[in-house]
């Protein structure tokens, strides 16, 4: 999903929206899994299976989501460790799978979550007073974006749909 378009089937204010990246993709109509904001690149998929989306969806399956989160500066190792510790948000406790620096900067985070809380990646960073200024999903459910370029699609293989079903 490129930056500027929004998760959601249509839009009355006439705003970009992600399945105009994938008008002839399939014969069958198509919905996106999840949810990623306006301004969030990344990894989405699409179904027109509605047990399967549930179930990538659900807090309770456990989905793995990974994110790179670019910041306007260095994260300090005190917020670095309340964020792998776990926190308290307004709406509830946060506690990520993993977080790791992901360059000598320490302004870019790899962090790993299976909660789907609006916004949740974003409010963390935020929590402690920092500005995201990129926020990248990079795997999802198992499926990496590897070399598929921002605002392409591909269809799953026989192969990873099986292994979606058996999740």
């Amino acid at each position: 999903k490129p930056k500027g378009y929004i998760t959601t089937m249509k839009d009355e204010r006439g705003r970009k929206i992600v399945v105009s990246l994938i008008e002839n993709a399939h014969k069958e109509r198509l919905v996106p899994v999840g949810r990623l904001d306006k301004e969030t690149t990344g990894l989405l998929l699409f179904t027109n299976d509605g047990i399967l989306a549930k179930r990538l969806t659900h807090p309770k399956y456990e989905i793995k989501k990974i994110y790179h989160v670019t910041l306007d500066r260095e994260v300090l190792k005190q917020d670095f460790m309340s964020i792998k510790q776990g926190l308290v948000l307004a709406d509830g406790p946060v506690q990520v799978d993993d977080i790791k620096y992901a360059d000598k900067s320490n302004k870019k985070i790899k962090i790993e979550i299976h909660i789907g809380r609006n916004r949740i990646v974003r409010r963390v960073f935020e929590f402690f007073g920092y500005k995201v200024l990129g926020l990248d999903r990079v795997e999802y459910a198992g499926f990496k974006k590897n070399k598929l370029r921002v605002g392409n699609w591909r269809s799953l293989k026989p192969k990873e749909l099986k292994l979606l079903l058996i999740k």
